[in-house]
């Protein structure tokens, strides 16, 4: 809705987002394949922390932060995913500015603490493996709760000042956002003003958050491969280097395609390039995290297996004994 103002110009107070104009032909396909990609996100990273909460052998500091992953991917694609398949099929494709503005603030905020977590998990990595004497006395539970309560306030605080230069930008038209989702550079696109501080802004705090996570994380990983290499025996290297592998692989993934998007002084790359990457770290990453953590994961495996079948074995006494009563 465009509402006159004095001054014979404009203010936006919704935008219309521009999912995939060109592909209304199979819009409904999309959306069957998105709703479909959703549930098996919710339910994958449901299974993985469900399994991980009831099992008692996972009941260490590992295991917890990638329960908290998969409890924050719950979230993380809740922000976008629901309103993006309302979109698919809806006539009008609009979010308020106030909706819009949240929604970049609660994406952002997940989206950094998501990197805080990653980069928590990789310092248990490095404390179990480099200095596994320590580790205990070290990385109590209380600990892992102290750090996964940072991640989650350093995310949740990171977006607010951003957010409120955004609140502040001037937008008279045009008010439709050529991207998946309100994003921050799709949205500062439409400014009729100059964006460049706060381009510059935001290029310094995501480049602190992505490189010093990364530096951080990679790090780590160099003392851990040091010390892995002078493992003797190839089954005690193979078992180290399994235990990182899952989370090196989500790392490369979330923080290539989020370094691909945010680190840059240009308010767009491409309509097609900023919506593919933007399909990555908003759909595929959540979609292949439970994978790779439940197949890649032994303990993880056999967890789920005993629980289904102790489910199995329930409910087959529960038959047999109401035939039994019969």
């Amino acid at each position: 809705m465009l509402q006159m103002e004095n001054k014979n110009k404009t203010k936006v107070n919704e935008f219309i987002i521009m999912v995939f104009p060109n592909l209304e032909h199979i819009q409904h396909i999309l959306f069957m394949f998105l709703l479909l990609t959703y549930l098996l996100i919710i339910t994958g990273n449901i299974v993985v922390f469900s399994v991980i909460r009831l099992s008692p052998a996972l009941q260490s500091p590992m295991y917890f932060f990638i329960s908290v992953l998969s409890f924050l991917e719950i979230w993380y694609t809740a922000v976008t995913i629901p309103k993006m398949l309302a979109n698919l099929i809806a006539e009008k494709k609009n979010i308020s500015f106030i909706g819009c503005l949240l929604q970049i603030y609660f994406f952002q905020s997940l989206g950094v603490t998501e990197a805080s977590l990653l980069t928590a998990m990789a310092y248990d990595r490095y404390l179990a493996i480099c200095n596994p004497l320590l580790y205990s006395a070290i990385m109590t539970s209380s600990f892992s709760m102290k750090l996964v309560v940072s991640s989650w306030l350093c995310g949740f605080l990171y977006p607010v000042t951003e957010i409120v230069l955004i609140s502040k930008l001037p937008f008279c038209g045009p008010n439709q956002i050529e991207h998946i989702f309100c994003d921050l550079h799709p949205l500062m696109s439409l400014a009729c003003t100059d964006t460049s501080l706060s381009i510059k802004l935001e290029f310094v705090l995501n480049s602190c958050v992505v490189m010093g996570t990364i530096i951080f994380i990679l790090f780590s990983y160099i003392k851990i491969i040091r010390v892995i290499l002078h493992i003797s025996t190839s089954e005690g290297r193979q078992k180290a280097f399994s235990t990182c592998a899952a989370h090196l692989i989500v790392v490369f993934i979330f923080f290539g395609s989020a370094g691909f998007m945010y680190i840059r002084l240009t308010e767009s790359y491409g309509v097609h390039y900023d919506k593919s990457v933007a399909v990555v770290y908003s759909v595929l990453t959540p979609l292949v995290n439970p994978i790779i953590y439940s197949l890649r994961n032994k303990e993880i495996r056999h967890a789920i297996q005993k629980i289904l079948h102790q489910n199995l074995s329930f409910t087959q006494n529960a038959a047999v004994l109401q035939i039994t009563s019969i």
